[in-house]
């Protein structure tokens, strides 16, 4: 999977690096992120934060919003996912189109592109980069919604009433089609056929990535077996990576340069995505938290625990902390998992992807783009 010479000591090198970085992926103050983001904003010249404000203040999406308004005062998740949309201090939401931008800034026009393709850049960027950016965050803001459905197989009166959450199913599916189908509908207006087929495909890859999670769970095989890291690794790429690698290889097609320059920006977005997904696996098992902790059994530290202890001893440990009422006291397993060299194991392997990430991006010239870069690919490993 990766070299055993990985350690905690390469990851607190590779952190040396961006110590005067915030953390991009893990929790920070509102102030001190907005400004991390209006920094990297002014980098590529383009508030990405509104990047997808075109088409939320279409009259469709207005007429949406309205009918998800009747869903206050119901648990639907939809509603939370709006939330985000406004105001969302510990992930931000516009940070796939940042990456894309940056890149594109960063690797600038090829050699074989043309004066007049040049002429329509705006702080080193083409417009078709700009409206790739744009395209890859509604994709990603689309899943986001249709992630938001409810299962109603087990819905019960104690639940909250059935028709609410029936009407919320309806306004997540109608809402994140309509968000698709205006990022197949810009994909088709770049008019390039390399970019529409590798988008088109990280839509397959993420759909693929859902399915998995539904028809074939991890936290059930993480009960009953069947789950390895390798696993772990290829769901979170199609559910978190796939879409942002292809989008960087995308952003270099568009600039017209070489397949070598599109593989090292695949290969940038790839590790970078399978870093973030590790930093955020990790937060309940590295941050204090006041009560009762709260993290998936599908979780990466959990896994690797999982091999570790061996497929007898992972059934063992969950009969010793099953409660009184045959449920999992998570207090109990967190405590178990730190006690073995899961969490490590994690750290290490989100210290390779981060170092991977890196390499990528090493032959671009320096530039204040790729200094943004490396602190980001840096940032992965800050807990």
């Amino acid at each position: 999977m990766f070299p055993a010479s990985w350690s905690r000591l390469t990851c607190r090198a590779l952190s040396s690096r961006g110590q005067s970085t915030l953390s991009l992926f893990s929790g920070s103050e509102p102030a001190n992120w907005t400004k991390v983001v209006s920094d990297a904003e002014r980098i590529v010249g383009y508030p990405t934060s509104f990047m997808s404000l075109r088409c939320l203040l279409s009259d469709e999406i207005s007429n949406v919003a309205m009918y998800v308004r009747k869903l206050v005062g119901t648990k639907h998740p939809l509603l939370n996912t709006a939330r985000g949309f406004v105001n969302d201090n510990r992930n931000n939401l516009q940070l796939r189109g940042l990456i894309v931008l940056l890149l594109s800034k960063a690797a600038g026009p090829s050699h074989t592109a043309s004066d007049l393709l040049s002429q329509g850049m705006v702080s080193g960027i083409y417009p078709s980069q700009r409206h790739l950016a744009e395209i890859t965050e509604l994709i990603h803001t689309a899943f986001l919604v249709h992630r938001g459905i409810v299962d109603l197989k087990g819905w019960t009166d104690s639940d909250g009433p059935l028709k609410d959450m029936e009407f919320g199913n309806k306004m997540a599916v109608l809402s994140g089609d309509f968000l698709l189908a205006n990022a197949c509908t810009g994909l088709a207006e770049l008019n390039n056929t390399k970019v529409v087929e590798l988008i088109s495909s990280a839509i397959g890859d993420v759909v693929q990535g859902i399915y998995s999670e539904n028809h074939n769970p991890i936290e059930e095989n993480s009960l009953t077996g069947g789950v390895d890291v390798a696993a772990w690794e290829e769901h979170a790429f199609l559910s978190h990576g796939a879409l942002l690698a292809k989008s960087c290889q995308a952003a270099m097609e568009l600039a017209k340069h070489d397949k070598e320059s599109q593989r090292l920006a695949y290969k940038y977005g790839k590790h970078l995505s399978l870093g973030h997904k590790l930093n955020s696996d990790l937060q309940p098992f590295v941050k204090s938290s006041v009560g009762e902790p709260s993290f998936s059994l599908s979780a990466a530290p959990v896994v690797f625990h999982r091999q570790i202890v061996g497929q007898e001893g992972w059934r063992q440990q969950l009969q010793q902390v099953k409660t009184k009422r045959n449920q999992l006291d998570y207090s109990k397993l967190l405590a178990a998992v730190k006690s073995e060299k899961g969490v490590s194991s994690a750290v290490d392997l989100c210290c390779y992807h981060s170092n991977k990430a890196l390499e990528a991006i090493q032959a671009l010239p320096s530039s204040e783009a790729r200094s943004a870069l490396e602190n980001i690919a840096s940032a992965i490993t800050k807990f």
